[in-house]
């Protein structure tokens, strides 16, 4: 099977940048793709990717070595299973609130003995190899998401249960949980101390951190405080930021700040 190299990083106290993909475009998956990213998510639960455009968009990312994952809309298990049958390396799941709620998400993906996730790789015994369904368990990666105050209070029980590999934070619905406005690269203290203890309660059980992160200074004071998964920003927001600072600066250089026609 393919390796997943997210693992072997991370296993040599490595750090994994990713960027995230919420354009439905297989053309602009592939670009994020051969920009130096150790992996890329497809976004399909905020991102507006359907399954079949999802399907395009891993076969481009497949070009090179960057690592495919998803995340979901929900916890789910017909969107587990069939994301991780078109080839996706690891679901990234929304909304974990407890034990119970993450077991059943480790269930769905692994197969028996250890979950019960149906047989039938169509896409990833392609991608991964023939051998996929022999090392399928222990090559996925199972990131439940802590992005509520109750997740918070459950985060012992949560990243203790067997299967998981890390907790990803969603810092804007951390944010409204804990009373403060949503939005990344967090200050507020609510939020900055949720965050802190997060990533300590990873390093108790030897799993690891991950975060969205709106800018690479940011990232990288994740980094500092032991994140070891950073994803930055998205494809959308690479767009429109570049886009807006390139008709900004022609604007301001312009006589009286108009563009002149030709």
């Amino acid at each position: 099977m393919r390796e997943n190299t997210l693992k072997k990083t991370w296993a040599r106290g490595g750090v994994a940048v990713s960027g995230w993909l919420s354009i439905p475009s297989a053309f602009s998956a592939e670009v994020m793709a051969h920009q130096g990213f150790d992996s890329l998510v497809i976004d399909m639960q905020h991102g507006v990717i359907d399954y079949q455009t999802a399907v395009g968009m891993l076969a481009a990312i497949s070009t090179t070595p960057v690592v495919p994952l998803a995340r979901v809309p929900w916890n789910d298990p017909a969107h587990v299973m069939k994301i991780l049958d078109a080839g996706a390396y690891g679901i990234i799941c929304p909304m974990i609130n407890s034990r119970s709620e993450v077991e059943a998400l480790v269930r769905a993906c692994k197969y028996p003995p250890r979950g019960h996730r149906s047989f039938g790789p169509v896409r990833a015994s392609i991608y991964a190899g023939a051998d996929y369904v022999d090392h399928a368990n222990d090559q996925l990666l199972v990131l439940p998401m802590i992005e509520t105050a109750e997740a918070l209070k459950n985060i012992d029980e949560i990243l203790s249960t067997p299967g998981v590999d890390g907790a990803y934070v969603g810092p804007s619905d951390l944010s409204m949980s804990l009373g403060c406005k949503p939005r990344l690269d967090q200050t507020d203290p609510p939020v900055v101390e949720a965050q802190q203890k997060i990533v300590a309660a990873c390093k108790r059980h030897g799993v690891v951190a991950g975060i969205h992160n709106a800018t690479s200074g940011y990232a990288l004071k994740m980094i500092e405080a032991g994140y070891q998964f950073v994803v930055l920003a998205s494809d959308s927001r690479f767009i429109a930021a570049r886009a807006a600072e390139e008709v900004s600066a022609v604007r301001k250089s312009a006589i009286g700040g108009k563009v002149p026609a030709y």
